[in-house]
């Protein structure tokens, strides 16, 4: 984050500021020279318009949307980062595009902050997370505040802030699975592995050898489903999410993988993202994210896996 320096009157006055006085002292002198005839009309100035369309530029350089409603796109089934509830509460906002139904999640409590900060009200927008990226672009919403990572691929086509929390993508396999005692990726040679449409939870088993890579499902109650009905032997998941799981399906068991034997960078950061050309605005963001501390992070995601649905 950038320190800004301060600036005093005395020792910089720009180009704005300088026509503004200029201006002053100028009409000042119309006044005592027009004095005993009454106001003079005043015609817009070039430099007028100029000092109106900075301001409406500077505006615009800080503001997402139309400045009032954040638009947050999200799954919204991606628990503990964003599900979909039925009630409304202080850790909720409304769904914009369903009626009666609210989101929740880790996710949505960094939303809130940043509208917030930003003085707007935040909605979220319910979408596939295949189509999040093209909805920003397009208009849609706003910002994306949806357990998405930054790649090479998504960075050309928005700018991400910095993390808000940092996860690791791990394995997944059932207790008696004949993967169970696994060391290394290539010990699931042959084995069916199951990960998320659209995610590094599926584009990481790519690194796994002869691995039998299975089509990938749209969500990740889809993911735990597959495994739990024996349609996969493994699952790429998230390791901030896996005591939960193991809470909800004691059957669930993390592969131990030995050091230098696992995924090239199982990192798995969520990072936000709005469209590109706005970079005072991700300063800004920046800012907002920064200004979150550590153990509130780790708090709001405890109080998040606390509260998720089964």
């Amino acid at each position: 984050m950038k320190a800004t320096p301060h600036v005093y009157v005395s020792d910089r006055v720009s180009r704005r500021d300088f026509l503004k006085l200029s201006s002053l002292v100028a009409g000042m002198g119309g006044v005592m020279v027009l004095s005993g005839c009454g106001p003079a009309a005043q015609e817009p100035t070039t430099d007028d318009a100029s000092d109106a369309a900075d301001d409406a530029a500077d505006t615009a350089a800080t503001t997402l949307g139309d400045g009032k409603t954040l638009r947050v796109g999200m799954e919204a089934a991606y628990a503990p980062y964003n599900w979909q509830a039925t009630e409304e509460s202080d850790t909720t906002i409304p769904i914009e595009n369903v009626e009666g139904a609210f989101a929740d999640g880790y996710d949505v409590q960094i939303a809130k902050r940043i509208a917030e900060e930003l003085g707007m009200e935040p909605v979220a927008v319910k979408m596939e997370f295949g189509a999040l990226v093209d909805s920003l672009n397009n208009g849609t919403i706003d910002i994306i505040c949806a357990g998405m990572s930054v790649t090479p691929e998504r960075a050309e086509s928005a700018d991400f802030t910095d993390s808000y929390i940092d996860d690791e993508v791990i394995i997944v396999v059932k207790k008696d699975s004949d993967y169970a005692d696994a060391t290394k990726l290539s010990d699931f040679s042959g084995a069916s592995v199951l990960g998320q449409k659209d995610t590094f939870y599926d584009d990481l088993i790519e690194e796994i050898p002869d691995v039998n890579h299975m089509t990938p499902v749209a969500t990740v109650p889809l993911v735990v489903d597959a495994i739990e009905n024996g349609t996969c032997d493994a699952i790429t998941f998230s390791s901030m999410s896996l005591p939960n799981l193991l809470e909800n399906y004691p059957d669930l068991m993390k592969v131990e993988l030995e050091e230098g034997e696992g995924f090239s960078d199982p990192s798995n950061p969520d990072n936000a993202a709005i469209a590109k050309g706005q970079d005072e605005m991700l300063d800004r963001l920046n800012e907002i994210i920064a200004g979150i501390t550590e153990e509130e992070r780790l708090e709001m995601w405890q109080d998040c896996m606390d509260r998720q649905p089964a």
